[in-house]
């Protein structure tokens, strides 16, 4: 089975560098950009299943990056990351096909069971701590 594959985009390195240590640990191929122009080329070359994407990046914007990947692929996932309580701007990355956000800082660990579920989907139920 071929690896799933995830593409960080976030203008700070620290971040990049955190998501892509969690999720190559996780079995998945990473990919990280910078940039917007960046990006979408990884997404034409690379097809990656799944895009965890900064709202505020210089140059080309989040939302505008955001309806480029869903041009060249509407089945992308996308999974917004945010530094700003911006509702609107969530809204309409939810409305352009975002799955769903996360405002910085975030859980990292909250970050990779929402990735996991995307991706591996009713796979392995074993990310759920079950209460007694």
């Amino acid at each position: 089975m071929d690896k799933k594959k995830v593409l960080i985009v976030d203008d700070q390195n620290g971040i990049r560098v955190l998501l892509m240590e969690v999720f190559s640990s996780e079995g998945y191929a990473t990919f990280q950009a910078s940039n917007g122009k960046l990006a979408l080329e990884i997404v034409r070359d690379e097809a990656p299943d799944l895009v965890l994407l900064d709202m505020k990046i210089p140059g080309m914007d989040g939302l505008e990056i955001l309806k480029h990947l869903k041009a060249i692929n509407k089945e992308i996932k996308v999974i917004m990351m945010t530094a700003y309580g911006e509702l609107d701007m969530i809204k309409e990355a939810t409305d352009h096909g975002a799955l769903m956000h996360f405002t910085k800082p975030f859980d990292i660990d909250e970050m990779r069971m929402a990735v996991n579920m995307q991706l591996r989907g009713g796979e392995s139920n074993n990310w759920y701590a079950v209460g007694s």
